[in-house]
Parts: C-alpha cells; sequence; structure tokens
C-alpha cells in the first residue's frame, strides 16, 4: 500500500498541476506551481524507482526535443536559440500528468481547466462590452497579454466543456453555463485561426458521439452569425478574401518559410531566429506591413508546420508529424473504450483544434497554449490509468484501471520509462 508520504507527495503534486493549469489562462506566472508539481513528480519517480509510463505520443516528442537542441547548436546565434529552447522543459508536462493525476483526479483536474476558463472568457467579454475592446489593435485578450493567446487557450478550453456537455454525465449542468462564456469569448477575440479550430473540434465531438448530431453544426454557426457584432461577421468573411490584407500576408510568410526551408533543410535558421532571418533576407516583395507599423519584422511565420521546419529543419517537422498520427490513434481509440469518453473526447478534439488553427497561426509558440494543451492530450491517459499493488519490491507502478497485458491497453498507455 502507498506510504502516508507518497500519499501527501501525489495529493500535493495534484493540488499544484491543477493550480498551475488553472493560473496558466490568467498570467505566465502559471508555471511557478507547474515547477513546484514537477519538483514533487520528480520525488514520486525516485521513489517508484525511477519506473512509470508514458503516451505513445511522449517518444515524438523527445525526438522533437532533441532535434531542437541540434538545430541551437547550428543558429547563428547558439546562446539566444538555447535560451529561447527552455521551453521544452515542458514537454515533462506529459510523464508528470499522467503520474500525478490518476484515475478520477483527471477529471477533477479538467473540471478546475474549464472554471478558470469560463472566467477568463468572462473577462474577455466584459473588455469587449464595456472596455471598448473593439478594433484590431485593441482585441479581448482576458488576463493574458495578447489576444491571439487568449483565443487560443479559449479555444482549447471549449473543447473540454463542449466535450463534457456532448458526453453528459449526471454533472452536466455547469459546463452547460460555461460553453455560451466561452463561445461569446471566442466570438468576439476575432481570432479567426480559433473559430476555424473550435468549429473543427466541435465537429469532430458530435460524430465521436453520433453522426446525427452534426445537424447542429450549421444551426450553432448560423445562431452564431445573427448574434456576432458587426465587425466579427466581417472578419468571418475576410477568411474567403484573397485581398484581404492580413490573408495576402499569410501567403507571404508561407514563402518566406519555404525560402528559409530551401536554404536550410535539416536544422532551420535556429530557434528563435526567425524574426532576425526574415527582417534581413527572407521578407517578400508580397508582405504586407500593418499600417501602424511599416517595415515591421515578424515574431513568427503564422503556420505551425512551416514554422518547425523553417526554424529547426524538416527533421523537427517530420518529429511533429509523427507525434499527430500517434496521439490521434491512441486517443481515438480511448474514446471508443474508455470508462471516461468526455477526458478521452477532449483530448482528441483539443488536438484536431490545434492543428487547424496552427495552419494560419503558431500558436505551440504561446507557452499558455502549450501548457494546456500538453495537458488535455495527457488526461485521458492519465484517466485511464490508476496504482497498481506493491510489487515485491515494494513499489508502486501505474496500470490501466481494469488492464492487463492486452495488446490494445499497451498500445493506448504507452511504454515504461
Amino acid at each position: 500500500m502507498p506510504t502516508d508520504r507518497t500519499t501527501t507527495l501525489e495529493q500535493s503534486a495534484l493540488v499544484a498541476l491543477a493550480t498551475g493549469l488553472g493560473l496558466i489562462q490568467l498570467t505566465i506566472f502559471g508555471w511557478v506551481p507547474l515547477l513546484v508539481a514537477g519538483v514533487l513528480w520528480f520525488l514520486l519517480f525516485k521513489q517508484d524507482g525511477f519506473r512509470g509510463s508514458v503516451p505513445s505520443f511522449f517518444w515524438p516528442l523527445v525526438a522533437l526535443a532533441a532535434w531542437t537542441l541540434v538545430s541551437c547548436a547550428f543558429s547563428s546565434e547558439p546562446g539566444a536559440s538555447f535560451f529561447r529552447s527552455r521551453q521544452l522543459l515542458f514537454y515533462l508536462l506529459v510523464p508528470l500528468t499522467l503520474r500525478v493525476a490518476r484515475g478520477p483526479a483527471a477529471m477533477r483536474v479538467l473540471d478546475v481547466i474549464i472554471a478558470v476558463g469560463a472566467f477568463s472568457a468572462l473577462a474577455g467579454v466584459v473588455e469587449y462590452a464595456f472596455m471598448n475592446y473593439r478594433s484590431m489593435g485593441a482585441r479581448p485578450s482576458g488576463f493574458l497579454g495578447h489576444y491571439m493567446t487568449f483565443s487560443g487557450v479559449i479555444m482549447l478550453v471549449l473543447c473540454g466543456a463542449f466535450a463534457r456537455l456532448v458526453f453528459r454525465s449526471r454533472e452536466w449542468i455547469w459546463p452547460a453555463v460555461a460553453v455560451p462564456a466561452l463561445l461569446a469569448a471566442l466570438v468576439v477575440s476575432e481570432a479567426r485561426n480559433a473559430w476555424l479550430g473550435a468549429l473543427a473540434a466541435i465537429v469532430v465531438l458530435l460524430s465521436l458521439r453520433s453522426w446525427k448530431l452534426l445537424v447542429a453544426v450549421p444551426i450553432l454557426v448560423a445562431v452564431l452569425a445573427i448574434l456576432a457584432p458587426g465587425i466579427a461577421r466581417n472578419r468571418a468573411k475576410s477568411i474567403f478574401d484573397p485581398s484581404d490584407p492580413t490573408n495576402r500576408d499569410r501567403i507571404a510568410m508561407l514563402e518566406s518559410g519555404r525560402l528559409m526551408i530551401e536554404d536550410h533543410p535539416l536544422v532551420g535558421v535556429g530557434m528563435n531566429m526567425v524574426p532576425k532571418e526574415y527582417s534581413a533576407k527572407y521578407k517578400t516583395a508580397d508582405a504586407v506591413d500593418p499600417p501602424d507599423k511599416p517595415g515591421d519584422t515578424r515574431a513568427h511565420l503564422h503556420n505551425v508546420p512551416v514554422q518547425l521546419a523553417a526554424e529547426r529543419g524538416l527533421p523537427a517537422l517530420a518529429a511533429w508529424a509523427w507525434l499527430i498520427v500517434v496521439a490521434a490513434r491512441d486517443l481515438l481509440r480511448l474514446v471508443r473504450r474508455s470508462t471516461t469518453p468526455a477526458i478521452a473526447a477532449t483530448g482528441l478534439a483539443a488536438l484536431v483544434a490545434m492543428i487547424i488553427s496552427g495552419l494560419f497561426e503558431y500558436n505551440i509558440g504561446h507557452t499558455e497554449f502549450l501548457v494546456l494543451f500538453l495537458a488535455l492530450i495527457s488526461l485521458p491517459f492519465a484517466a485511464e490509468s490508476a496504482p497498481r499493488p506493491p510489487d515485491a519490491t515494494g513499489l508502486s507502478v501505474p496500470v490501466l484501471v481494469g488492464g492487463g497485458p492486452s495488446r490494445s491497453a499497451h498500445s493506448a498507455a504507452g511504454h515504461g520509462l
């Protein structure tokens, strides 16, 4: 049986993890409780004899991290690139979540994420309604520093709240209250990439429940279009306008990325080097600068695959594609057989939302988004795991609930560390 010390460590780590995943939606300093959770997880990992499990998609993350460090070494400014690569430490959220949020604790963590996300969404709606955040230069950002980060985080939280509603249980009322707030915040954010990602996630969630529910999608879109303010409707129409300045600039950035990849196919230009290389060599004649910032550079290329390949090389893009395929496969298996389908569906919806919105925004470059995304795709595997009775050495190791040595269970749970 677990010792009192183990129980205390587990409970403390769970509180720190849930607190961090809540606070990261309000402030970047959410990393502080996550750091505490990481220290406590390491103590648990050590107590477990440095044994445990990770989802299969963790290994593509390891490959991506390793190649990122190789890319940093070949960067024109290795020091700056290695400093930026500290974001890779958040990849450890995957084994941390699997160990700390096991079984029923996974749903409690998801509930915290949704509750804080709904609160943040309301703050964004208040900004729009009462604080004149209604222009392209001043859009609602909640408690976060940028509207793109805010909209991406709200999109991910919506995946969880909508999944709780679609795969409803006895606790369906409060997710039903959270969903309208999240949708309203997403609409007034005017972030088209997040709209498309959220729409794709909703389609996935409804189809997982029943294909018949897809009839609700055009109805939902119509209702939102009617209720949305005029500026949001104009933004929606601009998605299909090839002459829209932001659309033209995104196409130009794709060309800039292609040129970077062509010149640096293996290791890219280096972490955090895209802005410098863009302005120095790769800005094309078709680039459209913001009216208030002529000659402006670009922080990134507004496309996850292109950004990864341009910044870290084609092997990094291959590792990312590997992660998506493995995660999608295993999450879909969990949805079909999980005892908590809402959590499994949340993970799959978050993956789809990230992919679609990531075609128009480098969303994983935002730390707040990356942290929440990794947690949401890890929680389904944590929900399916539970402590096994101590083995001959007295150590407790995680296994699937009701599991055995079945091949499907092994595939979904991942491999041991």
